[in-house]
């Protein structure tokens, strides 16, 4: 009968039940399965209240609001090309990096498109890429940047981790270090890809100019310094995670809403309505979260899965295969923070007992997460970028085969080179 019911709750999910309720009610029928008093759910619940850093969350998704209301994608661009568009090719880098850059701070890659493809897209196809190209371009540039502090998918794998009992030592501010290697090598592959495939073509260049480049600095001034003082600031040790959000939007505020102007003052408070919306929907869904892994750890469900997982797979090479083959499925149905909150407290556990340290697993599971927005059928950024763009899905999906192929190399090479996630951390 519980097991009927806890179908019958799966089944209404699909048809769009929304995920917190869906996860509490499988947690409920759980605890009163094993005669455990429901009395733990409340109590699990107001364990986020105690999460460390946890105010970093809403603080760096109010930081994102600020950006992407703002002009600063127009300056951002207008800075990259001026300092790399003379590079055979440089423009397909400056969309690479001024995406990744955006997506990194505003924690969405569905946000990335709308906002840069305006911009990137026209002025790709006008420099001489063809069609499917800059559409692939732009679409593949919009899920880049999960993997660079001070991204919120980052921080929530942290907070999730961190709850855990672990033999490992593992700090939040290890994860945002652990994936700026990972994450450039991404870029890299795809913007030396993206020159191979553009070899033969008469793309236009424009040549470097010193006082051009000056221009574009001197416009994007307030925002250059921000990347360098919040990584500057966290890994110094000058402040914490929770402090360097605050710096953030304190920064944010003063230069979008007094010095740019981009922001008027009367908008501001839809701004936060609309950030801290998003806010509350990750937040009660990681609080339901917290109470589904108590009910998993009561019932020993990560020791059940382990031992039934070593009986099929008997080294952390294989399962390194096995977990990339599931997470690339996961990211094509489900939410990146869904993904987080649901199976991170399962995956965690096996992969400690593999060898595998828990910084590493993060990053792995990202740069899954990333490729799933662009994974048939149901990558958010195809349909996103379908949209923007007025294209058929078909056709976007043609266009990001290339681009999606190159980074499931990267994705090989950041599995089984674990070095490159860990080269910073501090055993």
């Amino acid at each position: 009968m519980m097991l009927l019911i806890m179908l019958l709750v799966v089944l209404l999910l699909l048809m769009g039940m929304p995920l917190f309720a869906g996860i509490l009610a499988i947690a409920m029928l759980g605890f009163y399965s094993v005669d455990i008093d429901l009395m733990v759910i409340a109590i699990d619940m107001y364990r986020i209240t105690e999460t460390p850093l946890i105010e970093a969350i809403p603080l760096f998704t109010f930081a994102g609001y600020l950006l992407s209301a703002s002009n600063s994608s127009q300056r951002l661009v207008k800075l990259t090309q001026a300092l790399l568009g003379w590079i055979p090719g440089g423009l397909a880098i400056v969309a690479f990096i001024t995406c990744a850059l955006f997506t990194a701070f505003t924690g969405a890659s569905g946000v990335t498109i709308v906002a840069l493809g305006a911009l990137l897209y026209p002025a790709l196809q006008q420099a001489g890429y063809q069609q499917k190209f800059s559409l692939g371009l732009v679409t593949t540039s919009g899920s880049l940047g999960l993997l660079f502090p001070p991204s919120l998918p980052l921080i929530l794998f942290g907070v999730i981790a961190l709850q855990l009992d672990m033999p490992v030592s593992m700090t939040i501010e290890d994860l945002l270090v652990a994936g700026l290697l990972p994450g450039l090598l991404m870029i890299v592959m795809l913007s030396a890809w993206s020159m191979w495939m553009q070899r033969g073509n008469q793309i236009a260049r424009q040549s470097f100019s010193f006082g051009e480049l000056l221009d574009a600095a001197k416009l994007a001034k307030w925002e250059i310094p921000l990347p360098l003082v919040l990584l500057g600031g966290i890994y110094s040790g000058f402040f914490a995670l929770s402090e360097a959000a605050v710096v953030t939007v304190i920064y944010l505020l003063i230069v979008q809403v007094l010095v740019y102007r981009d922001i008027p003052l009367k908008k501001l408070p839809a701004l936060i309505c609309e950030a801290m919306v998003m806010v509350g929907g990750i937040l009660i869904i990681l609080t339901a979260s917290l109470v589904l892994t108590s009910y998993f750890i009561e019932i020993e469900a990560p020791t059940q899965l382990f031992d039934w997982v070593s009986q099929k797979i008997d080294s952390p090479l294989s399962f390194l295969i096995m977990l990339n083959l599931f997470l690339l499925v996961l990211g094509a149905f489900l939410d990146i923070f869904s993904a987080i909150v649901i199976m991170v407290p399962l995956l965690l556990p096996i992969a400690l007992s593999f060898g595998i340290h828990p910084v590493h697993l993060g990053v792995i599971f990202l740069a899954n997460m990333q490729i799933g927005y662009l994974t048939p059928p149901v990558g958010m950024n195809l349909f996103i970028a379908s949209y923007r763009f007025g294209k058929p899905i078909t056709e976007i999906y043609k266009a990001t085969l290339g681009f999606v192929a190159v980074l499931l190399i990267s994705l090989i090479i950041i599995t089984y080179w674990p070095a490159l996630s860990l080269v910073f951390i501090q055993e």
